[in-house]
């Protein structure tokens, strides 16, 4: 007997990245709503299509959004900040100026904060609630889309972020909290249930990811108080069933009230979910399906099915077999469209690899379990994928303590390279990139292509990098960087540089709005065979007087966005980066520069979502392995990190403890609270909260500079604080960026007159 299939969500910005340049043209003005809107239609149904061909039982609907599923729920609830509801814009484009802000005519607005969607590397934009919130039913989507797939045949499930998720991911400005916007939210969800039972829905799906965070006694009690309620009022629609669908780990601190709430289905994760078989066993409600995450939503490896079946066959003791349905950990949002899209890898690889659509076919295998696939997976499992790199291995066993530790320390440094120096108060910089012009991007495709020669291609940055320098040193930056021209991406350069990666040709995932990634694979052991950026930092180096920093993406960062192995541990590959990196470290040391910036953007994308792990799980090898790469150079260079989006405030003592000269951090999107956690820690390392978000086109004005150093300085020491943006400028426009720069240095300048 076949036993049923599901999926949480399907990948949304289209197998050749339709939403994302359709989007961008209609920020420009040159399509209009309605043709965004009909890209959106076909992105939809070729997803739905794609998984009712798959036999896939349960399809979701709702999990399309233009930008952000929370954001979608934010608009859908009437949860709308006053400065974004007043403007004179169309719905879409309020919700695009909540997204990523808006200047123009009609208004100045700053975006709503963005966050790290738990322990992946997408980002959500957080709602806003002030005490004059009024939540309510307000929005369509939901229903629009359940009938837009009901008109193609397919019946879907609805998903929504649940209330309680939701309500736990908002920012509260105001005296009031969760607890008191639960009743409106359940009655919103309740009329929204309403409305597509009415449609004719026969389930629902609520995502509540935020339950397998460490839930607290008062947050246990919100969970019941909304569902307990919802599920009253909903079960007076008898012919509506409901789900409640959890990802991202287990969900122990709440599993008996929610087995005992009365869900007709409950989607437990058998991937990162470490103590969901555990909870198993204490009992299953006996009428309830089971939505069973086996097949690895965030991971591009093919399932081995010798060991799904083992955990299904374990889920069956406890569960009757009718009641299982196969499914995805978590959405598949995090992952590409499919391997077919795939020209220029061998086969040898691609039959390791099964993206989106590969994973619909595994769901319907295991579910089945087909006779034929089930030996034809057993033949690619059973022979070894690559062969172990000696050298690497030894580099490894090598390592002593040593290795890891900086001498002398970071006070004393911080003499030795005031000396080097020189720097004024607040000097300012950027994080590393500037805007990737057209032209820049076409010269990088000719010469990939074999359109012109390295000669040419060489020629042609050394001329943009020689223009950035000379733009930087007549805005008045203190250090300089070379722009980047020659990549594509901070971790992709990386990986294409150094051995042991592999890399696809299609295959994006969404990082968040139109920002699209397309991660490197780690294939084998890690090892660099070559200088990587010496050449360039070098040449960018002997265009000024002024002190280039040489910008490379620390082991974390390289490995939490790329698609890592399944055969060894995340510390090992960790530390085999780590070793990669190091050398290109002394290497640009050894060729004179003095200033090298590690960029661990990422750090905590991969944090445990339980407290009690963080440091066991990770904390315990991910600072280590960044302080392997710059444990060994002399005092008198300074060593910059980065971190972008996402809370940092509990990890600061860690975070200090990376024994960096300088970090900097994302921090204008979340109007520097970040400073409260710098001050209560007492942190060290000289620090950069960026002060204008680099995401957004607007230009901020010298004042509001001005106005953020203010809030720095009265936080963190001065002499501690650096001036910069809160991100890299790769995405930017080159007139905006020189306008926002102009205005940061003229900030510092005024900020220095105040001394």
């Amino acid at each position: 007997m076949s036993i049923k299939t599901s999926v949480i969500g399907f990948p949304r910005i289209g197998k050749n990245r339709e939403l994302k340049f359709a989007s961008e043209k209609f920020f420009k003005g040159d399509i209009s709503e309605a043709e965004l809107q009909k890209v959106a239609a076909e992105i939809r149904q070729y997803g739905w299509q794609k998984q009712k061909a798959a036999g896939i039982d349960f399809i979701p609907s709702n999990d399309f959004s233009f930008y952000d599923n929370v954001l979608d729920t934010a608009f859908l609830l009437n949860v709308i900040p006053e400065r974004y509801s007043s403007l004179e814009l169309s719905t879409l484009e309020k919700y695009f100026a909540a997204a990523h802000g808006y200047q123009g005519a009609k208004g100045d607005v700053k975006a709503l904060p963005m966050k790290k969607w738990f322990n992946t590397n997408y980002h959500y934009i957080v709602p806003e609630i002030d005490d004059a919130t009024d939540l309510k039913l307000v929005g369509k989507k939901p229903v629009e889309e359940f009938n837009e797939a009901k008109s193609a045949g397919i019946e879907s499930v609805p998903t929504l972020i649940g209330a309680y998720t939701f309500l736990r991911l908002a920012r509260y400005n105001g005296n009031k909290k969760a607890k008191d916007f639960a009743a409106a939210a359940v009655n919103a969800y309740a009329e929204l249930a309403e409305k597509l039972a009415t449609a004719g829905a026969k389930w629902i799906s609520f995502a509540e990811p935020a339950l397998v965070f460490d839930v607290t006694a008062e947050e246990r009690e919100l969970f019941k108080t909304i569902y307990a309620e919802l599920l009253r009022k909903i079960g007076e629609k008898k012919n509506l069933k409901i789900a409640l669908q959890s990802y991202f780990g287990d969900i122990r601190d709440v599993y008996q009230d929610v087995t005992a709430l009365g869900f007709d289905a409950i989607g437990l994760d058998f991937v990162e979910g470490l103590k969901s078989l555990e909870l198993l066993k204490t009992g299953f409600p006996k009428d309830t399906l089971l939505l069973a995450g086996v097949v690895n939503g965030k991971n591009i490896w093919r399932a081995d099915y010798a060991q799904k079946n083992a955990i299904l066959a374990e889920i069956k003791k406890y569960v009757a077999a009718e009641n299982v349905v196969v499914g995805t950990s978590c959405s598949l949002l995090h992952v590409p469209y499919t391997v077919a899209a795939e020209q220029k890898l061998s086969a040898d690889i691609l039959k390791h690899f099964a993206f989106a659509e590969e994973k619909l076919v595994e769901i319907a295998e295991l579910a089945s379990a087909d006779a034929d696939a089930l030996a034809k997976n057993k033949a690619l499992f059973a022979t070894a994928r690559v062969q172990a790199n000696a050298k690497v291995q030894a580099e490894l066993a090598a390592l002593t303590a040593a290795d890891f530790e900086r001498k002398p320390s970071r006070l004393d440094r911080r003499e030795v390279q005031k000396a080097e120096f020189k720097l004024p108060a607040f000097p300012t910089t950027t994080i590393g990139s500037f805007p990737q012009t057209a032209e820049v991007r076409a010269n990088r495709a000719a010469f990939r292509k074999g359109e012109i020669s390295k000669e040419q291609y060489v020629a042609f940055n050394q001329k943009k990098i020689a223009e950035c320098i000379k733009l930087q040193e007549e805005i008045g930056l203190d250090v300089i960087v070379h722009g980047e021209f020659e990549r594509n991406d901070m971790v992709e350069y990386f990986g294409s540089k150094i051995d042991g990666f592999v890399f696809t040709q299609n295959a994006w995932v969404q990082s968040y709005g139109t920002r699209c990634v397309k991660p490197p694979v780690v294939w084998g052991d890690v090892s660099r065979s070559a200088p990587i950026t010496v050449e360039w930092s070098v040449f960018a180096q002997s265009c000024t007087k002024k002190p280039v920093k040489g910008m490379l993406t620390g082991p974390v960062t390289i490995l939490n966005w790329s698609f890592p192995r399944e055969d060894i541990s995340l510390k090992t590959q960790a530390q085999e980066i780590g070793l990669a990196i190091r050398d290109e470290v002394l290497d640009l040391e050894k060729n004179g520069i003095r200033i090298i910036q590690i960029d661990e953007a990422a750090l905590r994308e991969k944090l445990p979502l339980r407290k009690s792990d963080w440091h066991k799980e990770y904390l315990d090898w991910a600072i280590p392995a960044f302080r392997l790469v710059h444990a060994k150079v002399k005092p008198e260079t300074q060593i910059h990190t980065h971190m972008c989006y996402s809370e940092f405030n509990d990890i600061v003592r860690d975070i200090d403890n990376m024994d960096a000269d300088v970090i900097t951090f994302e921090a204008s999107r979340s109007d520097l609270k970040l400073l409260d956690a710098l001050n209560d820690a007492k942190f060290e390392t000289q620090v950069g909260p960026g002060v204008y978000d680099i995401h957004s086109p607007r230009v901020p004005s010298e004042q509001e500079i001005v106005d953020a150093l203010h809030k720095i300085i009265a936080k963190v020491p001065q002499q501690n604080v650096w001036v910069n943006p809160d991100c890299g400028l790769k995405t930017r426009g080159e007139t905006e960026t020189t306008a926002s720069l102009k205005n940061l240095v003229a900030a510092a300048k005024k900020l220095r007159e105040e001394k």
